[in-house]
């Protein structure tokens, strides 16, 4: 297989993971919280490591997938003790423990194998160069493997989950009320974005995994009517501006992080003045009497 197609594939999986679980933090107006756990399940990989002296995918992601729920849970503990807003708290969570990460970096900086800026950079170039051995035979990339994993795990989350997390997206109450756990699906859904994010960062970075969580789900959600809508729209966009990208950035001879968040950026832009809501053609129909666009 060449490297192009490696990198196809991996930055494809990583588009429709965060797309799968982006979509659900939106609906549920979670998607600052997408922000913060890419960053501080930074602090997990580096205490996973100082602990454990290994950098298996296993630690990492048990890692990154305790400290992702202590972010939430933090969350949600300064909003009700200290009466603060949402966003304020999570600002206030997510500088703190991403900036004790890179404080624990940079003071065992000659004894940790972790580089902070690749972390959030990333370089998917090279992700192909980074390969995994089963039974003495090389199968590909680690990140396409790791990524594999995450994307099914996502679909079968919410397969298994659907009608929960649908009540629970729309109507948190009616939700309680039919005796569901809306706090057991809060934190489930934490930990399936932590997973999502450790798994993704490693290879592209977690500005772009920031990305690929919040642009597209909010691009499917200008003009989609249902959640299925929304999450095969999402994931189309993502896998859309990850293409898109990859070809800008050979051209350009820039970075394919950048250039993928850039398309996805630009890809919701288009589709907010074609189809958005106050579009230029909803005015039209609004003008003429007709209804709204359906594509979902």
């Amino acid at each position: 297989m060449t490297h192009e197609l490696w990198i196809f594939l991996i930055a494809s999986l990583m588009a429709t993971s965060c797309a799968l679980v982006g979509s659900l933090m939106v609906l549920r107006r979670m998607a600052m919280i997408g922000d913060a756990l890419s960053h501080t399940v930074l602090l997990g990989l580096v205490l996973a490591f100082m602990l454990t002296g290994e950098r298996s995918l296993t630690v990492m992601f048990v890692g990154a997938t305790v400290v992702g729920l202590v972010t939430v849970f933090l969350t949600d503990l300064l909003n009700r003790m200290g009466k603060l807003q949402k966003d304020a708290c999570i600002g206030i969570v997510f500088t703190f423990l991403f900036a004790l990460a890179i404080i624990l970096i940079s003071a065992y900086t000659g004894e940790i194998d972790i580089d902070q800026e690749h972390l959030l950079y990333g370089e998917i170039a090279f992700a192909p160069f980074d390969t995994f051995e089963w039974q003495g035979q090389d199968v590909g990339p680690r990140a396409f493997w790791s990524l594999l994993f995450v994307t099914v795990a996502n679909l079968l989350f919410i397969v298994i989950g659907y009608r929960h997390l649908q009540t629970v997206a729309f109507n948190a109450s009616l939700a309680t009320a039919l005796g569901m756990s809306v706090n057991l699906i809060h934190y489930a859904l934490t930990t399936m974005v932590s997973l999502t994010t450790v798994a993704s960062f490693e290879a592209v970075g977690a500005i772009l995994v920031v990305a690929m969580l919040v642009i597209p789900a909010n691009t499917a959600y200008l003009f989609c009517r249902s959640i299925q809508g929304m999450l095969i729209w999402s994931v189309i966009f993502a896998i859309a501006a990850s293409i898109s990208g990859y070809y800008l950035a050979v051209w350009a001879d820039a970075s394919i992080s950048a250039a993928i968040a850039m398309m996805s950026g630009f890809i919701f832009i288009l589709i907010l003045i074609t189809v958005g809501p106050e579009s230029v053609i909803q005015k039209i129909k609004f003008r003429f009497g007709l209804n709204r666009m359906n594509l979902s």
